[in-house]
């Protein structure tokens, strides 16, 4: 990591004050001072400021309950983006761990991790998500079996890998997928004879939507989360 971007993730300084304090010759690197910004740092190497040590930055790591009419997306001209409801110094540096549609609300994970995001949403992962979904029509008993040998999807070569579709009504069930095809929950239902009106993300791998975040808060993961995902590889 450069020099520059390494002090302004460890503290609340920009980047262009940081490059400023290089040039004037207060940091230093192992006791030797620098006054390059582009010099690449490891995370063995020693970073003084005036002579005192910061500390090594850290990985954020949140949850959200996504609403309705936000994006999953760093920017879009025409909707409000969900990083644009996060609130944090570097905002710009969070990226988006397991994308929702539009329309559908949530559990959406954004870090700045980038080794993380993609042990979540590699489909080598098999990362399981959970929905509640709500449909147009009735919900037929036989569905649950079908699910769990797999739906064919319009326009795709093979199966969808088992998923398990638990009926909590008529109109309402959890589904449980472990892939993550374009629009693949209602595409689904599609292929199954019906239509989804409303989706709800509940759970991504052992990680489960806190039931005090409101639609639009977040919060920051606990370590025992944030390690639930590292603890699959």
């Amino acid at each position: 990591m450069r020099l520059d971007k390494y002090i302004s993730n460890a503290t609340d300084l920009s980047r262009n004050i940081v490059k400023r304090m290089i040039k004037q010759g207060v940091v230093t690197v192992n006791g030797e001072r620098i006054k390059n910004a582009a010099q690449q740092i490891s995370d063995d190497d020693e970073i003084c400021i005036e002579g005192s040590s910061i500390a090594k930055p850290k990985n954020r790591y949140f949850m959200m309950n996504k609403p309705a009419g936000v994006v999953s997306a760093t920017k879009d001209r025409d909707h409000e983006t969900a990083l644009q409801l996060i609130y944090e110094h570097r905002s710009e540096e969070l990226q988006i761990a397991g994308r929702l549609d539009i329309d559908t609300t949530g559990l959406l994970l954004i870090t700045d991790d980038g080794q993380w995001n993609h042990a979540i949403t590699s489909p080598k992962s098999s990362c399981h998500k959970t929905y509640l979904l709500e449909v147009d029509n009735a919900l037929d008993p036989s569905l649950t079996e079908k699910f769990s040998t797999g739906i064919w999807l319009e326009g795709e070569k093979r199966r969808c890998l088992p998923a398990q579709l638990d009926i909590v009504d008529d109109f309402h069930a959890r589904l449980t997928i472990s892939e993550g095809k374009y629009h693949q929950v209602k595409r689904m239902l599609v292929a199954s004879g019906n239509q989804v009106i409303a989706l709800h993300r509940e759970q991504i791998g052992g990680i489960v939507l806190d039931d005090d975040l409101e639609l639009g808060e977040y919060r920051a993961l606990t370590d025992a989360e944030i390690e639930s995902v590292r603890s699959r590889g």
